[in-house]
């Protein structure tokens, strides 16, 4: 690959293009600001999203989606409510083109991931899913990282691998692209949860609590839904649970803070001032759950919380004060007796 482009000029897709600018002689981010562009042109940084970093001088902003059929990689990090329009609006890629996608999240109504929306208007060109515990704050830092990338092909994993690995950014593979983006989807409703609870003021035992039966939920739901067990419990799994559940970078766990000190669903998004997935992706993967008949307790607290008005408070109590019993479901306990092979 000797060029990409990053559609989505956000904090995570500039950050995907911080990294692939160090690699490749042309990465175009593309937008739709026409201030940012011309910022990020002229003095190589995004003045809306991680303004500190400075961006390698390959790194060229645009406002035409056409710009993006001329590279050999083409990188999707727009919210995941855009990313069938942004397909629809691409439309025909060349073939050998291959096609990377970052967004966390389930389509509504139709249940379906990321890669299953570009596979069904790209069918005939390569594609992969990236994700992991991956603040873009700390990877345009240069701070350590580590990301999965998935992928039915595994001489695309393979090559993705080492395009995107640097002494501070390390990629494992994986063909478990299910497994993958249903991890990185769930954890958002996990994360804007532990956010309540910490507004709450809960503390420690309760939100230690709290994480562990959203890993054992996601598990779950997760393996229902077509992921493997081992990734629930990697990168993409365990390890974004943790990061977004206790970072400050969180946006969905920011969200939850605010919600758990008294504000409105309006009032925390317009704080953050920007997207958090896991709010339109409570809906999603609660109607996923409803399909597959998975018992989701966490998210539908969250669900009632954010859809149905219920008070936060109200909400974690009832959560708290379920029925006893085991820790362990027998069908949970026969999914990790599985063997687990660890590389």
């Amino acid at each position: 690959m000797k060029s990409a482009a990053v559609i989505g000029s956000g904090s995570f897709g500039t950050a995907l293009a911080f990294l692939l600018g160090k690699k490749l002689p042309q990465v175009t981010l593309i937008g739709r600001d026409a201030s940012v562009a011309a910022h990020i042109n002229e003095h190589h940084q995004n003045p809306r999203y991680l303004s500190e970093a400075l961006l390698p001088e390959s790194v060229r902003a645009s406002l035409f989606l056409a710009d993006a059929k001329k590279h050999d990689l083409i990188v999707f990090a727009v919210p995941t409510s855009a990313t069938r329009e942004t397909a629809q609006r691409l439309a025909e890629i060349h073939p050998t083109a291959a096609i990377l996608s970052s967004a966390k999240g389930v389509e509504r109504n139709t249940g379906e991931r990321m890669s299953q929306i570009l596979c069904e208007h790209f069918p005939n060109n390569r594609l992969a899913v990236i994700s992991g515990p991956n603040h873009a704050e700390e990877i345009a830092s240069d701070l350590a990282t580590c990301a999965v990338i998935g992928s039915d092909d595994q001489a695309l994993a393979t090559e993705l691998q080492a395009l995107f690995t640097f002494p501070h950014f390390r990629t494992y593979t994986s063909t478990d692209m299910a497994g993958i983006e249903l991890g990185g989807a769930i954890k958002n409703i996990y994360a804007i949860a532990a956010g309540i609870a910490s507004g709450l003021g809960l503390g420690d035992n309760a939100i230690a609590a709290l994480v562990t039966r959203a890993l054992s939920e996601m598990t779950r739901l997760g393996t229902a839904l077509g992921g493997r067990i081992e990734t629930f419990i990697g990168l993409s799994g365990l390890g974004d649970l943790i990061v977004t559940c206790f970072s400050s970078h969180s946006r969905n766990h920011r969200v939850g803070r605010l919600l758990g000190q008294g504000k409105s669903l309006e009032e925390a998004v317009h704080s953050i001032g920007m997207t958090a997935e896991g709010v339109p992706n409570t809906l999603s993967v609660y109607e996923a759950a409803r399909k597959v008949q998975i018992s989701t307790p966490i998210v539908d607290s969250v669900y009632s919380i954010l859809y149905q008005n219920r008070s936060a408070a109200s909400a974690l109590r009832d959560l708290l004060s379920r029925d006893p019993r085991p820790e362990h479901d027998w069908e949970f306990l026969c999914i990790f007796s599985l063997p687990l092979y660890v590389q």
